[in-house]
């Protein structure tokens, strides 16, 4: 504590009033939720005065134990036992009994015995966020409600893969092509963590923005993806225009991923693709954009969104990281035997599937000079582009997946010509 405060007042008399503060604080919430229950039969357990009467217990159970736990577990053991009794009285009482009074009851006699063990800035983060989740409720219940099970699942499978399954890889480098399990794996996390974050952004706008705003947000995660589900649904929309624009939009949103992902782990690469890929984003979402604002645009553009499945799945992990071993492996083979042109051969056909795994492996590749591989990623994503366009062609209706093509064969030359300046 400030010295100027120690000088005040003894500093148990400090630790005295800590405590009284912060039980208080929690009291005063748990005090306005007992107000809302109005009748005999209701029952609710403490308020202003019994909060900060369990936080001195706790304070003093731990000062006179003479730094041993024993005495303030004993402690915890009695005030538990008495608010199970409440708890029980309340189950008998009401239909609709909860824990929580109970549970921040022995939060706040914690904090008393925090604070006398002199842990101040652990006690007040405990009893300040025991107050925002009391005071909560309400928001957190209707978003509970608000989140279905496969999306509280979805979150559980990233955190898998950044908490449980990073952490054990071992960072150190195999075989002759430079294989690092580890970065192999933080690349499968921030491909994923970007693709959850567009997915995320484009759950919460909720097809407000229609389709303008779906595919900007789809090319975020998944030009590939977005393409397919747009020219799916051009199909029915009868407007080629805007769908078709839409899909050439998130093509251009694919180029920004990109520069993410390179600057995350190759910033010098990042820089040497910087300005070509920026004018092809720039192109792509502009012209698109342009190209969509036709008769009937504002119209078909507030009737669609997209309905996108959540991208992170343990399948798909997994596969992206073994596609970016089979990748990195070729790379670095088609660079010792047949130089540069075999590494733009294989981006030729690493264009074919979810370039991705070929990007982020040539910022692994320590073979090839800057030079061949910003080429390469140039070559990908042009590559890219042309498929996609061959998508929307069989996807959508003719006059659609025709000018779909044609946009993104003009997006695929520019990403290589733009790379000639």
């Amino acid at each position: 504590m400030p010295a100027w405060l120690t000088g005040l007042l003894p500093a148990e008399g400090l630790k005295i009033i800590l405590v009284l503060f912060l039980s208080f604080l929690v009291g005063l919430e748990r005090e306005e939720h007992r107000a809302e229950f109005k009748g005999p039969e209701r029952y609710a357990f403490g308020g202003v005065r019994t909060f900060p009467l369990l936080g001195l217990i706790g304070y003093a159970s731990n000062l006179i134990s003479g730094g041993s736990l024993i005495f303030p577990a004993v402690g915890f053991a009695v005030i538990g036992s008495l608010l199970w009794l409440s708890y029980q009285h309340k189950l008998a009482t009401s239909e609709y009994a909860g824990a929580t009074t109970e549970i921040s009851g022995l939060a706040t006699y914690l904090v008393g015995v925090l604070v006398s063990r002199g842990e101040f800035w652990i006690a007040t983060t405990i009893a300040i966020v025991s107050v925002l989740l009391l005071e909560l409720k309400t928001a957190l219940e209707n978003l509970s409600r608000r989140s279905p099970g496969e999306e509280i699942l979805a979150f559980t499978k990233f955190l898998l893969l950044t908490a449980v399954i990073l952490p054990v890889m071992p960072d150190r480098t195999f075989g002759t092509f430079g294989f690092n399990p580890f970065k192999a794996w933080l690349i499968v996390v921030a491909a994923s963590g970007i693709s959850y974050g567009g997915y995320l952004v484009e759950k919460a706008s909720a097809g407000r923005g229609g389709v303008f705003l779906s595919a900007l947000l789809g090319g975020a995660y998944s030009s590939t993806v977005t393409t397919v589900i747009l020219a799916k649904r051009a199909r029915e929309a009868h407007a080629p225009r805007v769908f078709a624009g839409g899909i050439l939009m998130a093509s251009g949103m694919m180029y920004l991923r990109l520069l993410v992902l390179l600057a995350i782990f190759d910033l010098r690469l990042a820089a040497t693709l910087l300005w070509p890929f920026l004018a092809a984003a720039f192109g792509g979402i502009v012209v698109g954009w342009f190209w969509a604002r036709g008769a009937g645009a504002r119209k078909e553009n507030s009737r669609h969104g997209l309905n996108v499945k959540n991208p992170l799945e343990l399948s798909a992990a997994f596969l992206f990281a073994l596609l970016f071993v089979v990748l990195l492996a070729a790379s670095h083979y088609a660079a010792e035997h047949f130089g540069s042109g075999g590494v733009y051969g294989l981006a030729a056909l690493a264009g074919l599937t979810d370039i991705d795994p070929f990007v982020l492996g040539m910022t692994q590749s320590a073979g090839q000079t800057m030079v061949v591989a910003a080429h390469a990623i140039a070559i990908a994503a042009s590559g890219n582009n042309v498929v996609k366009g061959f998508y929307a062609l069989g996807f959508a209706d003719r006059k659609t997946g025709r000018q779909a093509l044609g946009l993104l064969v003009a997006l695929a030359l520019a990403g290589l010509a733009s790379l000639l300046f």
